[in-house]
């Protein structure tokens, strides 16, 4: 494993990091008008509480990165409402990145040198970047320590397409791409950051409706602050990412959604709460009350009737700079998919705490190892990693401290899950991953590298 050398190609590493000026010229131009000022918070502020000495955190000073998409909404909300201030984090700062490529470098330097702690990942990045595969053969040592939300994530595809047959279930999708290839016309799908959780869910809805997504389009990683707007010159066809830019498109008119990442799988994992192990190692009870607080705010989340508060905070300029009609309707559950299908189904909707699987913020090492599974699938990892896969995921996955924190904050024991594993997972085609075999779900695909 720490032999292999990560193949992201120097153009799209310099292409991800040079679109940080133009992603703020869009999340300030681009979304209406969003509120300018912080966050007119009306409900209560946490409740502060006598802290036991021995759950004193040793600093109360930690520096996490988010990406300004939904997923980022408990860390911001555990700012904004006390929640790390109530658990003794007084000093929290929530930093702004302006792509994944940011937050890769600024959590290799470290908040000792302007950087970050940790903060809001796409899976398996702490994987990655505790191999050295994606920071240049520099390992930093990270830990997976919460999950932060289920769902939110959607494909989404230029309205040109509209009637083709690109549904959830695409069965026209591979001759469509197919002609698209003959005529010298590629069908181009986005990412935000390569081999990870975004692009697993674009090559898995294709892969599933018979088309190979290296073979038969082309992909490419662009920030997901400038989607929506190649999708309106035209430069891609479609792209996969999270809230609020799959919505923009339909809203604009310029795009629909043939699949909710809800709908792919549901209940899927999505991003993780995830840190500089050297941190964590040294300050364990400020770890566990940064966790303490990210839970607190992900059952406030998950109440609906604070889903328009919570709406309000995150649409800030400080935040995500959007109009706050871009996330209403989506936080609620309720879709225009744009090629006329609605959904309304709070199920379907973000959800941070619980889902109808049981609890969303414990990280689940089987989750981990599916995401390694399929890397392995797509070449992204070497073949024989499945072999040691389990005894790397007890290395990154501090499920332990989740549960500690858990128990210190008072969660009940219906909440705590009591196995690593959430057990077998279905998805939408039908395919089924069991963590106990993941090679039989390896064997079992059609198409893959492996």
């Amino acid at each position: 494993m720490s032999d292999f050398k990560h193949n992201i190609s120097r153009r799209r590493f310099i292409a991800t990091a040079g679109a940080t000026a133009l992603s703020s010229v869009l999340l300030k131009g681009c979304l209406g008008n969003p509120p300018e000022d912080t966050p007119t918070i009306t409900s209560a502020q946490a409740t502060k509480i006598s802290i036991p000495t021995e759950q004193v955190p040793e600093i109360t000073k930690v520096r996490l990165g988010y990406l300004p998409i939904i997923e980022a909404a408990p860390l911001i909300i555990a700012k904004e409402k006390g929640f790390f201030a109530k658990y003794g984090m007084t000093d929290v700062d929530i930093s702004k990145q302006a792509n994944w490529g940011a937050a890769r470098d600024n959590a290799k330097i470290g908040s000792s040198a302007g950087g970050i702690d940790g903060g809001q990942w796409q899976m398996p990045m702490p994987y990655l970047i505790s191999e050295g595969i994606i920071t240049d053969n520099l390992k930093i040592p990270m830990y997976v320590l919460l999950q932060l939300n289920t769902q939110g994530n959607a494909i989404a595809i230029a309205d040109k397409h509209k009637d083709k047959g690109l549904t959830l279930k695409a069965d026209k999708a591979k001759a469509l791409f197919d002609k698209m290839k003959s005529d010298g016309t590629r069908f181009k799908a986005a990412y935000t950051f390569p081999k990870s959780n975004q692009e697993f869910w674009i090559r898995y809805w294709l892969a599933a409706n018979g088309v190979d997504p290296d073979a038969d389009i082309e992909l490419l990683t662009v920030p997901a602050a400038q989607t929506v707007a190649n999708m309106k010159t035209g430069s891609m066809d479609a792209f996969s990412t999270g809230d609020p830019w799959p919505y923009r498109i339909v809203k604009e008119k310029i795009g629909f959604i043939p699949a909710l990442t809800a709908e792919i799988w549901k209940g899927h994992p999505e991003e993780y709460l995830a840190m500089r192990a050297d941190w964590v190692d040294k300050y364990p009870k400020a770890t566990k009350a940064i966790l303490k607080a990210i839970m607190e705010a992900q059952q406030w989340c998950d109440n609906f009737d604070n889903r328009k508060e919570l709406v309000q905070i995150v649409s800030v300029k400080n935040y995500f700079g959007v109009d706050p009609e871009i996330l209403e309707d989506t936080m609620m559950g309720k879709y225009d998919m744009g090629d006329g299908r609605i959904i309304n189904d709070k199920s379907m909707a973000p959800l941070y705490w619980k889902d109808s699987k049981g609890n969303v913020s414990y990280p689940y090492q089987s989750h981990d190892l599916w995401f390694i599974t399929e890397s392995v699938r797509w070449g992204f990892l070497p073949k024989d990693s499945l072999a040691t896969a389990k005894d790397w995921i007890k290395k990154v996955n501090r499920e332990d401290l989740w549960r500690e924190a858990a128990k210190e904050a008072g969660i009940p024991a219906a909440d705590i899950p009591t196995s690593t594993s959430r057990g077998i997972e279905e998805f939408f085609d039908g395919t089924k991953f069991d963590p106990e075999n993941p090679q039989a779900y390896l064997d079992g695909l059609k198409i893959k590298k492996a």
